[in-house]
């Protein structure tokens, strides 16, 4: 592929190259951070306010399955995983961008004695009926929570952000963040989308607008106080931790041999036993 003087809306680099057209968007591949995006005038057009997909009720009676599915399964051992990596007790998760909510039912079902950790926040939610009636369920931006978080976890969100929304995030994050809190983000890298997943590059239905690599993250969460940290084996997830004292070279899957014996008791209830616990564990190791 030819290189064609793109700028990179992540690292500002002018080497990118064509990548592929989808459903008539074009979209490129930076040489520099190799993130997949979307043309950026078409960045710059949502970032004004225009549209691809619309967060509507067509739209999440689409993804309502597809929320249940992950908020059973793939939601609940990126939960489990975070108590494992965080080296701060978790008193506060957020759930980032949560959708309708499920996950908060979930983990209210697992965790029925820990009504007061998680906390779930949506800008674009479904009907009021299509979603949680969790008390700590909350409709707007990050920003608009009172609270601070020393964990929390983000899933299938950021692939829906230009990269200047994306950085607004970040910001409001940071904003939200005690020292040391980690999070989980689930979205596919530009390593998963090659190797597995061509069809995730997906504009109009679901609104995959960018592939994000590591690199590109990093120019985006850097300057607010993140560190980004790689999970080895897993191209579709990666960890960020606020104002950490540890480079972001370490590998995070030493920290599951000695987690914090606080967080390992949150994950410990009396009625539901251990179940997230050894998830954690066990998602955690499949990944070394």
């Amino acid at each position: 592929m030819a290189s064609v003087g793109i700028i990179c809306p992540c690292c500002e680099s002018d080497s990118s190259a064509e990548y592929r057209e989808v459903e008539g968007y074009p979209y490129f591949t930076c040489r520099v951070c190799k993130t997949i995006f979307i043309h950026p005038e078409v960045l710059s057009e949502i970032d004004e306010g225009g549209v691809v997909v619309v967060y509507d009720e067509n739209y999440w009676e689409m993804e309502l399955n597809a929320a249940r599915q992950r908020s059973q399964a793939d939601g609940l051992a990126r939960v489990a995983e975070v108590f494992y990596y965080a080296r701060r007790p978790i008193e506060r998760f957020i759930d980032i961008g949560c959708g309708p909510g499920f996950l908060l039912d979930s983990l209210a079902k697992l965790l029925p004695h820990t009504p007061e950790t998680f906390y779930g926040v949506e800008l674009f939610p479904p009907a009021e009926e299509l979603r949680t009636n969790h008390p700590n369920y909350f409709v707007g931006e990050l920003g608009d929570l009172s609270v601070r978080f020393d964990a929390g976890c983000c899933i299938e969100v950021i692939e829906h952000l230009t990269p200047t929304m994306l950085r607004g995030l970040f910001r409001q994050l940071a904003g939200r963040s005690n020292r040391g809190a980690m999070y989980i983000f689930n979205s596919a890298q530009p390593e998963f989308v090659h190797d597995f997943d061509p069809g995730y590059i997906d504009p109009k239905r679901r609104g995959h607008i960018v592939s994000y690599s590591l690199a590109g993250i990093a120019r985006l969460a850097e300057p607010e106080g993140f560190t980004v940290h790689r999970i080895a084996g897993k191209s579709y997830a990666f960890g960020l931790e606020y104002q950490s004292d540890r480079g972001p070279g370490e590998k995070l899957i030493h920290r599951i041999w000695e987690p914090l014996a606080e967080n390992m008791a949150l994950l410990d209830d009396p009625d539901m036993g251990s179940v997230l616990r050894i998830l954690g564990l066990e998602t955690a190791r499949a990944s070394a």
